[in-house]
């Protein structure tokens, strides 16, 4: 299985991409009052796939690198905002009460976003800061 290390990464790495872009293009057409397209059942499918191959992907290189959670602080926190993003992401797109309220839960989840990509490039909970300073 290590010998496909290279394609899975590429997969994780492709899909991580494609569930972002989705999901600010769902946030941008919430925001422009257009609710229904965004939340339409074939988005929200589309969605649920990219995720669903994105998280195999990444468990498959934590079982192919014998990585923990537990034991890898960078590897905690960026689980630990993956649940932010996913709870800010869904604020945005369906649950707060006002566009204002959305706005605000959609940039927030961006940075969250960000700040995931960041940790992962790094692999270093300091992320983009480390990346920064080593430039």
């Amino acid at each position: 299985m290590i010998d496909s290390y290279a394609e899975i990464r590429l997969v994780h790495i492709a899909f991580a991409v494609a569930s972002g872009l989705l999901f600010a293009l769902r946030g941008l057409a919430v925001l422009g009052r257009r609710g229904a397209l965004a939340n339409h059942g074939v988005v929200r499918y589309l969605s649920y796939s990219i995720d669903t191959v994105l998280l195999t992907a990444a468990l498959m290189l934590l079982a192919m690198l014998r990585l923990s959670a537990a034991s890898t602080s960078w590897l905690s926190l960026k689980l630990a905002l993956l649940v932010v993003y996913i709870l800010l992401g869904s604020f945005a797109l369906r649950r707060a009460p006002t566009q204002r309220a959305k706005l605000i839960c959609f940039v927030v989840a961006l940075v969250t976003y960000g700040l995931i990509i960041g940790i992962a490039r790094a692999h270093n909970p300091y992320g983009w800061f480390l990346l920064l300073r080593r430039t």
